[in-house]
């Protein structure tokens, strides 16, 4: 096989990976304002998908952590191959998919960095990952980043229900937030752009510098950019259908005023991060959000055992996904016969995970599920209506 068919074949392999990325999470910016009405189906993907491809064009930080961050590439004489490269997102794929089967709570972006950094220590060696690098760019910030989105939620919410707070025999104003809907979900559509889109990026620009095509340390070039946006607001736009299906049968009930704290707390903490080069999970810090707004509602309560699991979820990424990384990387070390076996390999587990998804009954929508997940966590006290005055009157008779 040659070695620019190699780098190819990567190339092709990351955009798929970007695409797979928008499609998991256009409900991220999507699912509450279509559930509360702030925004009618058909618009709202298209919205999404034009809006991760403006994005993707706003910043570059998050694609040089990860093309000259994460991996020593250029340092102390260390070189990973595009082998490896390709090795690493064959296996952040499949274990992005099998937790997509299983409806398990999962990161793509930590997914896809689990993949690359178990490749890197099987084909290199551990002095190849800048752990340094992966704290303080990943971990770090996928632990702050959905607390402080959190915080913010709920101190909006909190707000938002102090200043609208219902007067007798008069609305309570809160309607207006379904069309506030319109502009934080447009934001949280333009701030996953900025960020999601980079990785995949990075990805490339790392295995170009890999082979020697671009000077190490430099960032990605324009045709890259344009690639990597168009893929991921392509499948933001195709994600987007599957989504519409099962919108309003499986989400947790979120009023607009919550929505809008949500989603602007989502946009505000991912733009703050890619600005500084934070690779962040949208859904992580989405997820955030939607539980922070959800006990900004008056009469909620923490369900711990269900936000156990999804944290346990989200913490098993990472660990997992190097695991398949170190596992496809330990088969590319056979050169051209391993990337083959790579190759086949992966493709008859995707395959084997798509037809196994259409024999289930229901539809599997891994964003929709996550979201719903972190909104279930939160058990909001259902209290009965009170009757207008006369009536409590004649009640009392």
């Amino acid at each position: 096989m040659d070695f620019t068919l190699i780098v190819v074949l990567v190339i092709v392999l990351a955009l798929i990976f970007d695409f797979t990325n928008g499609f998991h999470d256009t409900a991220n910016a999507m699912a509450t304002p279509i559930a509360t009405g702030a925004m009618r189906p058909k618009v709202a993907v298209t919205v999404a998908a034009i809006l991760n491809l403006v994005g993707a064009f706003l910043s570059t930080e998050v694609a040089r952590t990860v093309s000259s961050g994460i991996i020593r590439e250029g340092q102390d004489g260390i070189q990973i191959t595009p082998a490896f490269i390709f090795a690493g997102l064959i296996g952040a794929i499949v274990w992005n998919l099998i937790t997509w089967l299983l409806g398990l709570p999962s990161s793509s972006s930590h997914a896809l960095f689990g993949g690359l950094i178990g490749a890197a220590i099987v084909g290199i060696g551990i002095h190849s990952v800048d752990f340094n690098e992966v704290v303080n760019k990943v971990i770090l910030p996928a632990i702050i980043a959905p607390l402080i989105a959190g915080l913010v939620a709920y101190a909006a919410t909190k707000l938002a229900y102090a200043i609208t707070r219902r007067e007798l025999g008069k609305p309570d104003g809160r309607g207006g937030f379904r069309y506030a809907q319109i502009f934080s979900s447009s934001l949280v559509a333009l701030s996953h752009g900025t960020n999601d889109a980079q990785k995949t990026m990075g990805v490339i620009t790392l295995t170009l510098i890999a082979a020697g095509l671009q000077p190490a340390g430099s960032g990605p070039e324009l045709w890259v950019v344009v690639a990597c946006a168009l893929a991921i607001a392509i499948g933001t736009y195709t994600g987007g259908w599957r989504i519409i299906s099962t919108l309003g049968k499986g989400l947790t009930e979120v009023k607009p005023a919550q929505g809008f704290a949500a989603e602007t707390s989502t946009a505000a903490a991912i733009l703050a991060s890619s600005h500084l080069g934070f690779a962040l999970s949208t859904t992580q810090v989405a997820s955030g959000s939607v539980i922070g707004s959800g006990l900004g509602r008056r009469g909620s309560k923490v369900r711990w055992r269900t936000a156990g699991r999804i944290a346990l979820g989200w913490v098993l990424t990472l660990p997992a996904a190097a695991i398949m990384g170190a596992i496809t990387a330990a088969i590319a070390q056979f050169g051209i016969v391993g990337v083959v076996i790579d190759a086949v390999a992966g493709a008859l587990v995707i395959a084997g995970i798509f037809l196994w998804s259409r024999r289930k009954s229901k539809p599997v929508t891994v964003g929709i599920n996550e979201i719903d997940g972190a909104g279930r966590v939160v058990k909001i006290r259902k209290t009965p209506r009170k009757p207008p005055r006369k009536d409590r009157k004649k009640v009392a008779l």
